[in-house]
């Protein structure tokens, strides 16, 4: 597996990303505006361990947390499915 590239790995708008990955700009209501620059939100947390770890122990972030193969996605849960 290639190592993503930090822009893709950071990447709030993937597919399946799973709904207890927070992080700052999630909680701006407003519209883009293409004259500010990038917050660059690199900090990120789990809903369920309120960390940038999540339950399964593996870092909470969009490259991360797109996969519903992650045991946790979604659930916070880390049994085996």
């Amino acid at each position: 597996m290639m190592p993503e590239l930090d822009g893709d790995r950071f990447d709030t708008n993937r597919e399946d990303l799973c709904p207890a990955l927070y992080w700052k700009g999630r909680f701006i209501q407003v519209e883009h505006d293409a004259t500010v620059p990038a917050s660059n939100d690199g900090l990120f947390w789990c809903m369920h361990t309120q960390t940038c770890i999540g339950p399964d122990g593996e870092l909470a972030e969009p490259g991360n947390c797109s996969s519903k193969l992650r045991v946790c996605h979604a659930t916070g849960n880390c049994l085996r499915r």
